[in-house]
């Protein structure tokens, strides 16, 4: 197998959706990154089972690129198949379910903070908190996305599911299924959530609203802007990774371009000409010098791929 005849038959297949050595910069929330061999947009259900068929015969590394709000590929890129879901999975049907059983019906490729802002235009409330989470739908089911209070478990009825590995039809899978824990999923990598079905319950637009104003006014006081991935560890049983970094004197550190909020010690920011090494590095020494200090190994939350992180010591990070 190689990536060429991999994306020569994606191109046959998917005409004029395939384009090669895409900087992930332009697909992340990081802004950095090396490029990816090949990426694929995606707009129906008929285009994935297409490009299934590719990667099943194949087998090429596969990457599913959602929003890139939790992710940060290597200097050096991702030697595989990208893929970016459009068009048919950002719809949003905010009238699914029967009148005592309200369900609000997402594609994979709904961004979160739209998924609760409509949602509470339309007084429906129970999503408010998915505003803070600049992700999509398909990786708020495979991360069990989650703050202030509550996550996608919470609300989740059940997910559309493509196993790009096996090509088979899809299939719905309920929270029980999915194994939904703490940031985590039994989702493979070659899984792909093309749509969910979430709980909701009617309530007055202006209270719905009213409460995601809340939430918005809360991360803008104690969260900053700018390149970031949001929370690069998970926090500990009983504890915040952010009050462990702070409570060990790393708000401020700096490797190259990459450096540890001010504002919030669990966000590290991507300045201008920061590489994804340097925010790889800054995540190492982070975890080390909070291991020395207070015996706790953060685990890592941001999934790092592709190539320029073989020889970092960052225990415990997931695994695509």
């Amino acid at each position: 197998m190689t990536l060429d005849r991999v994306a020569a038959e994606l191109e046959e297949r998917l005409p004029g959706r395939v384009t090669r050595r895409v900087p992930f910069g332009e697909l992340s929330t990081y802004r950095i990154g090396g490029p990816v061999a090949v990426l694929a947009r995606i707009r129906s259900e008929a285009e994935l089972a297409a490009a299934a068929g590719v990667i099943a015969t194949h087998r090429p590394r596969v990457l599913v690129v959602g929003r890139g709000s939790n992710l940060l590929v290597g200097d050096g890129g991702f030697a595989g198949v990208a893929l970016l879901l459009e068009g048919h999975f950002e719809a949003l049907d905010l009238d699914a379910g029967a009148p005592d059983d309200r369900l609000v019906r997402a594609g994979g490729a709904v961004a979160l903070p739209v998924l609760a802002r409509r949602s509470a235009a339309a007084g429906l409330a129970g999503l408010e908190f998915f505003v803070g989470i600049p992700g999509s739908v398909g990786g708020a089911v495979r991360m069990n996305a989650g703050g202030h209070g509550r996550e996608t478990a919470d609300v989740l009825r059940r997910a559309r599911i493509v196993d790009l590995a096996s090509g088979a039809a899809p299939t719905a899978r309920g929270v029980a299924e999915l194994e939904l824990g703490y940031r985590r999923s039994a989702l493979s990598p070659t899984e792909v959530v093309v749509a969910a079905e979430l709980a909701v319950a009617p309530d007055t637009p202006g209270a719905c609203e009213a409460r995601v104003g809340e939430i918005v006014r809360w991360r803008r006081e104690h969260q900053p802007g700018g390149a970031n991935a949001g929370s690069v560890f998970r926090n500990p049983p009983g504890d915040s990774a952010g009050r462990l970094i702070d409570a060990t004197g790393l708000k401020g550190l700096r490797v190259g371009g990459a450096v540890v909020s001010a504002k919030h010690a669990n966000f590290f920011q991507a300045e201008p000409g920061a590489t994804a090494t340097d925010v790889a590095r800054l995540l190492a020494e982070v975890q080390r010098r909070v291991a020395e200090a207070t015996g706790v190994r953060l685990v890592p939350e941001l999934l790092m791929v592709g190539e320029g992180f073989e020889e970092l010591d960052l225990a415990g990070r997931p695994r695509p």
